[in-house]
């Protein structure tokens, strides 16, 4: 059986951005994971039945740190000889193409789910343009999961057109439609959720789900919602703040705390019950590859109010299955907001579209065939 190396830069990313995907993987290939964080990471390769390896990456830019991975990375590939080496996440990506490439691994697959340097300026900018094009170099095939990324990595000249390549109709791990499913979460459940977080029957609820940092889109989110009027609605968030790395606006954090109607959860290893008991996902991130808060939430027949940026536009059809605004502002969440609150039937078409828009194309097992399917038709080439 030939050697699959998948590569994050976090264990986080294998359990929640390819959940099960390494465990489906095993079947064909004999599946390594590499990762930081020693101990979660084996966590990770005992749930699947997947080999890990522990490397010792980090997401900010700590070049010695990063120079010890590639060191790490380049003896493991040289020992282990594996046919195919994909990674995923920035860091990751570009230690680990580079590694693979000096040890000559015939297959260096990278995908694209996102790029943080659109949001960077300057001699930052710069570094991270350079850094990214020695990652697409160093990789046979890179490949964007939506049609947007690819679009972008072509405007930006990070590397040739017939390396890139978007599987599917997008997505790295589509969304498994009987998880995540309005009848996985039980009426009990939902009323002890509800009377726990003080949400009352006739509320109508908007939720993120997500990290709750500034590209996120979280201070205008905030913002906008803090204007609103109704009597009854709120504002759940769930997910972790991350203030080393993209801290909230001061006034935000205040009002987060201060307003009755604001409700953070904090991290959660299941977010099913917290899409269950809301109206509506608002996910307004200012950049994102193929998102799949947006496809969960769908799946478990939610609308949602999305940023006009790749992926959430792919997932997204506008006055269908959502409302697509513009990034970065205040008034269009506002005013998305006040429309879904106002605006009765067309709640109620989004919602009814919304589940059957995830299922018929980001089914979890159409997703993971396709990949399948791409690994697969390698073994007839030589790149």
């Amino acid at each position: 059986m030939k050697k699959l190396v998948r590569i994050t830069t976090v264990p986080i990313s294998l359990e929640k951005l390819l959940e099960n995907q390494l465990g489906y993987m095993k079947d064909h290939y004999e599946v390594t994971a590499v990762s930081s964080e020693k101990e979660r990471l084996s966590n990770f390769g005992k749930d699947q039945g997947v080999k890990t390896f522990e490397a010792g990456l980090t997401r900010q830019i700590t070049p010695l740190q990063d120079l010890k991975a590639l060191w790490q990375l380049y003896w493991f590939f040289r020992r282990e000889q594996p046919y195919i080496v994909h990674s995923h996440t920035p860091k990751a990506g570009t230690v680990g193409m580079l590694a693979a490439k000096l040890a000559r691994v015939p297959n260096r697959l990278h995908t694209v789910a996102g790029l943080p340097l659109l949001e960077a300026s300057g001699n930052k900018r710069r570094l991270l343009n350079f850094v990214e094009k020695i990652t697409y170099a160093s990789a046979t095939k890179v490949y964007p999961n939506s049609n947007g990324l690819k679009e972008i990595i072509l405007e930006e000249k990070f590397c040739r057109p017939g390396k890139l390549k978007v599987i599917g109709k997008g997505s790295s791990n589509g969304i498994d439609t009987e998880y995540f499913a309005a009848q996985a979460v039980s009426e009990g459940q939902k009323a002890k959720l509800t009377a726990e977080l003080g949400i009352k029957n006739d509320d109508f609820v908007f939720v993120f789900v997500g990290r709750i940092v500034a590209d996120k889109g979280i201070n205008e989110l905030v913002a906008a919602f803090s204007k609103l009027q109704h009597k009854n609605y709120k504002l759940l968030l769930v997910g972790p703040f991350e203030n080393e790395l993209d801290p909230l606006l001061p006034e935000t954090e205040k009002a987060v705390e201060s307003n009755e109607n604001i409700i953070s959860v904090g991290y959660q290893k299941d977010v099913r019950p917290y899409f269950a008991i809301s109206n509506c996902l608002v996910f307004p991130s200012y950049r994102e590859g193929f998102p799949n808060v947006v496809m969960q939430a769908g799946a478990m027949g939610l609308p949602s109010i999305v940023s006009d940026i790749n992926g959430c536009n792919e997932i997204i059809s506008e006055g269908v299955n959502g409302i697509i605004i513009s990034p970065k502002s205040t008034n269009a969440i506002y005013e998305a907001m006040l429309r879904l609150l106002d605006d009765v039937h067309l709640y109620t078409c989004l919602k009814q579209n919304a589940r059957e828009m995830i299922v018929n194309r980001f089914q979890q097992a159409l997703v993971w065939e396709a990949i399948l399917n791409e690994y697969q038709s390698l073994e007839n080439n030589v790149l």
